[in-house]
């Protein structure tokens, strides 16, 4: 995972600690409380939600306070180790360097790198490094266990004093610390072939075969599948000595190859048929139809011979159904599938909500942390700034909404994870239906390319701000509602006009988007004067702006006294219906509902002991 590591702060005693290593890890950021860290990078008032908000969203935390602060913190939100964000507890004057959690995600390395600046001491706690010098459960890169449920097992009783004894060779098991005898019980095994492991045998696998594969266009996911495990098992190949599924980037969004590379557990890397033609001298089975086709002699021999790179070689030469091909090519040395080929290229349309920290989902921060590169508006980056240290940043000016969707793109049609930033959600009012749009368009009708067409696409629901205005003030939202953009610079306002009579008969809670610009100051009022003619003067009306920032504002006033001088560009407007209500409490505070028929079962006669109650009408309650 990509994601920068935060240096968690909570008093001045801690902050020059990690000031000091902030300037040694350029990604860091120190998150500061409020009130008592001032020039952290960013502040918070909530110290638990604040740290689970952090591990949630996979970013490395480095505590420089108390560990039982971040153990009681986080202890409530753990899942799953495997997956996890280590976590560093560092004391104050950093003498004392801890990892608490994902020891073997990276927590123990980094204490040992912060403990050799701070010239601290890292207190390792992980058995296997201070006792074997390896971790069992989490073999080298390049290597794959293929029985992690045996790990801990096996690791207890090598820690118990057991003699171990290893079958194949793997260098970093032979630097091992390891008590090994030839007729020990237990056997660590480093082998390409699908050897069965157990509790008391642990089977690694290099990877060192790369599958290439060309299929049908919708060809059936299991043929596909059936053909690679078949291939596998003839040539006494274990599937977790594969590292990557590689094919043409015609197919990079074929349903096929993609649930094949997912039922290995490996990534997908796809080449242009420019790049597979240079691997036709080595062919086996080059053939004109193919190239006929996709401009290249051989797509599956040809791709899986590009990813195991120049001394890698066939062991099983092209085998086919009726859709689909396979051939398997291995390398002398474990392959990096990161450096071979290119990703398929992934763009996730991330809605940030409002701008406060607190309104933004766990997937949408997740999302952000895993991108390599970020494209937005530069005011929407700047509100995410603390979760996109370290990635490229893309910033397009307001009104280039078209030119920065097309690149966002383009960028992940290059293999790239991109992140395209959007406020509220992506889905209303902003960049995800023109993401869909240019998408469905053909390149030469002013769609995208060819590559930009076969990423794959994430969306991450936001919080709007009609959503956020309304939380705020109550729940004027509470019954039928509708949202209507004002600006007419993609509608006619004849179509907005529309809109505005259909919405004001049906008698709709109406949210309005866009609602004044410097140059649109005639809408409002318009509208205005249409909801007139149907609701009373009086309908209450909600001014939010800034929700969810420091300067966020929150006003009451009624229809008949709206006027466009109190409205701007970042302004939420919800217009009640006929029924909605604004009532002062005792605090002089205001809260504004619209009530959805309950008060027919409020007043209604409340049935006495001996009459049976009624049957329920219906379950209304469908969110």
């Amino acid at each position: 995972m990509d994601a920068s590591p935060i240096l968690f702060v909570l008093n001045q005693a801690g902050l020059d600690t990690a000031e000091d290593v902030a300037k040694r890890f350029s990604t860091a950021r120190i998150h500061g409380l409020a009130g008592r860290v001032p020039t952290a990078d960013t502040q918070f008032n909530e110290t638990i939600e604040h740290l689970q908000l952090l591990f949630k969203a996979g970013h490395p935390i480095v505590g420089f306070c108390a560990s039982g602060i971040l153990i009681r913190a986080l202890a409530p939100i753990l899942e799953d180790k495997r997956t996890e964000p280590p976590v560093i507890a560092v004391s104050e004057d950093g003498s004392s360097i801890v990892p608490l959690l994902g020891g073997h995600r990276g927590a123990n390395e980094l204490a040992r790198i912060l403990a050799k600046s701070l010239r601290g001491h890292a207190a390792i706690t992980t058995a296997g490094d201070t006792k074997l010098g390896l971790a069992l459960d989490v073999p080298p890169k390049g290597w794959h266990l293929a029985n992690p449920e045996d790990a801990k097992p096996v690791m207890a009783e090598l820690l118990s004093g057991a003699t171990v004894k290893i079958e194949g060779h793997a260098e970093w098991l032979a630097q091992a610390n390891l008590n090994q005898s030839d007729d020990a019980a237990i056997s660590l095994t480093a082998t390409e072939k699908p050897v069965e492991g157990g509790p008391t045998r642990l089977v690694y696998h290099p990877r060192k075969y790369a599958v290439g594969v060309g299929c049908a266009r919708y060809c059936e996911p299991r043929e596909l599948i059936d053909l690679v495990e078949t291939q596998l098992s003839e040539a006494g190949i274990a599937k977790g000595a594969v590292a990557c599924v590689a094919t043409i980037d015609l197919k990079a969004d074929e349903t096929a190859v993609g649930e094949l590379a997912a039922h290995l557990g490996v990534p997908l890397r796809v080449y242009s048929a420019v790049e597979l033609q240079r691997e036709t001298p080595r062919l086996k089975n080059p053939s004109n139809v193919v190239f006929k086709e996709v401009g290249c002699h051989g797509v599956s021999e040809g791709a899986s011979l590009a990813a195991s790179g120049s001394f890698g070689s066939l062991v099983v030469e092209k085998q086919k159904t009726e859709n689909a091909t396979c051939a398997i090519a291995r390398a002398p040395q474990p392959i990096d599938p990161e450096n071979v080929g290119r990703a398929r290229g992934h763009l996730s349309v991330i809605g940030i909500g409002p701008g406060k920290d607190d309104w933004r989902t766990p997937e949408a921060t997740k999302l952000l942390s895993e991108a390599s590169d970020v494209v937005g508006y530069s005011l929407y980056l700047d509100i995410v700034e603390q979760h996109i240290t370290g990635k490229k940043h893309h910033n397009f000016p307001l009104g280039a909404e078209e030119d920065r969707v097309r690149f966002a793109l383009e960028e992940a049609g290059k293999g790239k994870n991109v992140a395209l930033i959007s406020s509220g959600d992506a889905g209303i009012y902003a960049m995800g239906a023109l993401v869909y749009e240019l998408l469905h368009r053909n390149e030469e009708f002013g769609g995208v390319s060819d590559a930009a067409k076969r990423v794959s696409v994430t969306n991450a629901p936001g919080i709007s701000a009609l959503q956020a205005c309304s939380a705020r003030i109550g729940a004027p939202l509470g019954h039928d509602f509708c949202a209507i953009s004002l600006s007419d610079l993609l509608t006619p306002w004849e179509a907005i006009e529309a809109r505005l009579k259909a919405a004001a008969e049906g008698d709709f809670v109406i949210a309005f988007y866009n609602p004044v610009s410097k140059r649109r100051r005639t809408q409002l009022a318009a509208a205005r004067d249409i909801l007139l003619e149907h609701r009373p003067p009086t309908t209450p009306v909600v001014l939010g702006v800034n929700l969810g920032r420091p300067e966020e504002t929150l006003r009451v006033t009624t229809l008949e006294a709206l006027t466009v001088d109190e409205v701007d560009m970042l302004t939420t407007v919800l217009v009640g219906s006929s029924n909605t209500r604004a009532i002062m409490k005792g605090d002089g505070s205001i809260f504004v509902y619209t009530p959805r028929g309950y008060a027919k079962r409020i007043d209604a006669p409340k049935p006495t002991n001996t009459e049976e109650l009624p049957e329920p009408e219906e379950a209304d309650e469908n969110q």
